[in-house]
């Protein structure tokens, strides 16, 4: 694929121009939510289209996202549908990528959908890195896909890129730009929490700069404390460094929230905002900042930048509070404390810790480390010998 400067080259140019497309892989709830907010931004310049296998199941979901929008008088967006997209078969990607040149791809798909899969976890193993096979089964057709058609487009990742990207690049293998989700699910609880302490109305001024990998999202957002790891945070009111305990910040992050599928407002919410970010930064040549996991490979979630550099447009990680080497190493240890010890050269290498928890909470034996060749095999073993008998139990 060409770089990312390139490609946002060419989108920087359709933003111009008024010609947005993009593409939503999967319409699930995060990619229905997704569908959701880009209608109601009431943005004529963008149409979305919606791929996937089943077209009466994306009908019905796109019929309901365009009569609710237009009940608003929000919906100036044009709405296709490319059915027959089988997430399985890379050919019928790439078809549909050649088909409708998108400027964004977002790959909102599950390999085993309808299931929260921390739902099983957490509470069993404390620990999502478990699900890693399953969840880079599909996006690494996808980006053999994109790779195939030679796309364009930014490509944003859905379902852990805290792992899924880094563990791609490290097999040579095409991969997602960004990663939206678990990091940007932390950092809005970081805000509420610092103008809460401050006595603030206007927590819209609370600015965070912050890195954290999937386990902390979770382990703060569930518990209130971050498991003895010295995070790198930093947090600001009206552009004013505030000086507060980052353990009464993370203690107050622990708030009430749905545990079903409702929760993907927020995923979808955080793929919104990488794109919006870029078509922003074009139309306004102004910086924005987002936080993503998994960003240009990368193990664990991190601030970046999408503005311009040098005048071409770009996008970066932000070093200019925490360097690079302090919040890796933070991002290691947190994705350690996921139960992945590490991604290298096409490998996934499990915790012994995970191995020995996954043994005792559901007698499944996890192999030291994945090949990136094994990915399908050890995914079905997981459905198989992990999923469904604890999905039996609920029934």
């Amino acid at each position: 694929m060409k770089s990312l400067q390139e490609r946002l080259q060419v989108i920087e140019r359709h933003i111009t121009e008024e010609k947005i497309t993009v593409m939503i892989i999967g319409l699930g709830s995060v990619g229905t939510y997704l569908l959701d907010y880009l209608v109601s931004r009431n943005d004529p310049a963008i149409r979305i289209v919606v791929a996937g296998r089943d077209y009466g199941k994306m009908e019905k979901n796109v019929n309901i996202v365009r009569v609710a929008g237009l009940i608003r008088e929000r919906n100036r967006s044009q709405i296709d549908m490319e059915a027959g997209v089988d997430l399985t078969d890379i050919d019928s990607i790439r078809r549909a990528i050649e088909k409708h040149a998108p400027d964004f791809i977002v790959n909102s798909s599950r390999a085993y959908p309808g299931l929260k899969y921390g739902s099983i976890s957490w509470a069993s193993v404390r620990a999502y890195g478990i699900w890693s096979p399953l969840a880079i089964c599909f996006t690494k057709n996808i980006m053999e896909a994109c790779e195939a058609a030679d796309t364009d487009a930014v490509v944003i990742n859905t379902s852990y890129s805290d792992a899924v990207i880094p563990w791609l690049k490290s097999a040579g293998k095409a991969y997602p730009d960004f990663g939206s989700g678990n990091l940007n699910h932390l950092v809005p609880r970081i805000r509420f929490a610092v103008a809460k302490m401050l006595g603030v109305e206007d927590f819209w001024n609370v600015d965070v700069m912050f890195a954290a990998g999937h386990f902390h999202d979770v382990c703060i957002s569930k518990e209130g404390q971050a498991e003895g790891v010295d995070l790198p945070l930093k947090v600001y009111y009206e552009g004013e460094e505030k000086d507060l305990p980052k353990e009464e910040i993370f203690a107050a992050c622990k708030i009430a929230m749905p545990v079903d599928a409702q929760r993907n407002m927020m995923n979808a919410s955080s793929n919104y905002r990488i794109i919006t970010a870029v078509i922003d930064a074009v139309r306004t040549k102004k910086e924005q900042k987002i936080f993503s996991p998994g960003v240009f490979g990368n193990i664990g979630g991190y601030p970046v930048q999408v503005g311009y550099r040098d005048g071409r447009i770009d996008a970066w990680i932000d070093e200019t509070v925490f360097g690079f080497e302090e919040m890796e190493r933070v991002n290691r240890e947190s994705l350690a404390l996921d139960g992945i010890e590490d991604i290298r050269d096409g490998r996934l290498y499990y915790t012994d810790a995970l191995i020995e928890k996954a043994v005792n909470a559901f007698g499944a034996k996890l192999p030291k480390f994945v090949e990136y060749e094994q990915i399908e095999e050890v995914a079905e073993f997981i459905i198989e010998e992990i999923i469904l008998p604890q999905v039996g139990k609920r029934g």
